[in-house]
């Protein structure tokens, strides 16, 4: 997966994932595995949800990755001063040896997803290993940053995928032979999903995945802020140190193709009454009484025509799609490529936010990014806000921009199946 105007020495220098010995749940110690499991933190969308795996079970990892506190400070000492009574207590615990994991996960209709979980170099951006897709927002990076130095732990792995080729069969061979296994837990999380996990620790095995690897560069599918926070910790340590590495969990799409979603934005101060006023002239909008399933179809066939939207919140959805080719070309920069001029996420911000409704897009207090599409509804209706539901990238389009360096708006996307956070972590200090 070479681009263009690498150097020999880069491209000789590619993924380079390091064996590590994963924290891990002691399953006597706990009500179950499932129950201890999480989305990724930006992904605890329904109203309770924090709340809702905490009573799950007491050692649920929501506890690390979303401590609940007065303030930041106060959180991330909370988080700290938890796992270290976790480990303390045996309720975590440290395998014998270091090693790759392989992880499954698969559901009833037919999907399935099998990578490999490491500890991967912290590259560089010139060097073009890992490639983002996404711009970042500056206090999540902060606030994930002071979560890591206060836990010196990854607590989850960030999502990157890479396209196996001829050089990386022996990698796919053993991923499927390991998978026929009896596994080192199995679980089945209340989303459907079945979750199982191997360790891989023979120097052989180790040797031809870091070879295979090392061929090729990764797109980041999910966790934008979590591989930039491993970024700027990696500079805050002199080298080496354990923070030269950060826990990923790698997926081949070549075999295991990903599931590519809409992110939704939730737009708080805006009722949908004003929103849709605000667009007279601008775009055409058409009121859709129907069900969700029904207008999410009248969205997928307007993008396929063009720039299409749909609002919510009144009880009713409102298509909006048509902008104005002249409003266009005020609004969204004309120094970038084309595809990422006509990216639906490009025009949100650049025309809609920005333009249109004069929304600051790094406020929490004024927009909310949400992958689940009937949450962002309900929670619309529920506060009198506005949702702005999306139509899904294809991945080519993604990994077209990524390659050519060329970021697309911030939350534009969600790959998935994501893995479960609670799973296996990754201390930094053993």
């Amino acid at each position: 997966m070479n681009t263009a105007g690498h150097s020999e020495a880069t491209e000789r220098r590619g993924l380079e994932l390091t064996p590590f010995r994963g924290l891990r749940y002691d399953p006597d110690r706990v009500g179950s595995l499932a129950a201890v499991t999480s989305p990724p933190y930006d992904v605890v969308v329904r109203p309770d949800g924090v709340h809702h795996l905490q009573s799950a079970d007491p050692y649920n990892i929501v506890r690390l990755i979303l401590p609940q506190a007065a303030t930041p400070s106060a959180r991330n000492d909370q988080a700290a001063q938890t796992l270290r009574r976790w480990l303390s207590e045996g309720v975590l615990t440290t395998d014998p040896d270091p090693g790759l994991y392989v992880y499954e996960q698969r559901d009833d209709h037919g999907m399935l997803q099998r990578g490999i979980i490491g500890a991967l170099r912290v590259s560089d951006p010139a060097e073009r290993v890992v490639l983002p897709h996404e711009d970042v927002m500056p206090h999540i990076v902060a606030d994930r940053a002071a979560l890591m130095r206060a836990t010196s732990a990854n607590l989850e792995p960030l999502l990157l995928t890479y396209r196996g080729d001829d050089s990386t069969t022996a990698t796919a061979d053993l991923v499927e032979r390991t998978a026929e296994q009896p596994p080192l837990l199995a679980t089945t999380t209340e989303d459907g999903f079945s979750h199982r996990l191997w360790s891989v620790t023979a120097p052989a095995d180790l040797t031809t995945i870091q070879r295979d690897l090392a061929r090729h560069q990764a797109l980041i599918a999910d966790g934008h802020h979590r591989w930039a926070t491993y970024r700027r910790l990696r500079t805050e340590h002199p080298s080496p140190s354990p923070w030269d590495h950060g826990l990923v969990l790698l997926v081949d799409t070549a075999r295991y193709p990903l599931r590519v979603r809409a992110i939704h934005r939730l737009l708080h101060d805006l009722p949908v009454v004003e929103a849709v006023a605000a667009l007279d002239g601008h775009f055409r909008v058409r009121r859709l009484e129907v069900p969700l399933p029904e207008a999410l179809e009248a969205l997928a066939d307007a993008a396929c025509a063009g720039n299409a939207f749909l609002l919510a919140g009144d009880g009713a959805f409102h298509l909006v799609d048509h902008p104005d080719p002249d409003l266009l070309a005020r609004t969204i920069p004309a120094d970038r490529p084309t595809a990422w001029r006509t990216l639906d996420a490009t025009v949100l911000h650049a025309t809609l936010l920005d333009h249109v409704w004069r929304i600051p897009e790094d406020s929490p207090a004024h927009i909310t990014y949400i992958h689940d599409t009937a949450a962002t509804v309900a929670k619309a209706e529920r506060d009198g806000g506005t949702a702005v539901l999306m139509h899904p990238v294809r991945e080519e389009v993604v990994r077209d921009l990524a390659r050519q360096g060329v970021t697309m708006p911030r939350k534009s996307t969600s790959f998935g199946p994501k893995p479960a956070s609670g799973l296996v972590l990754r201390a930094l200090d053993l």
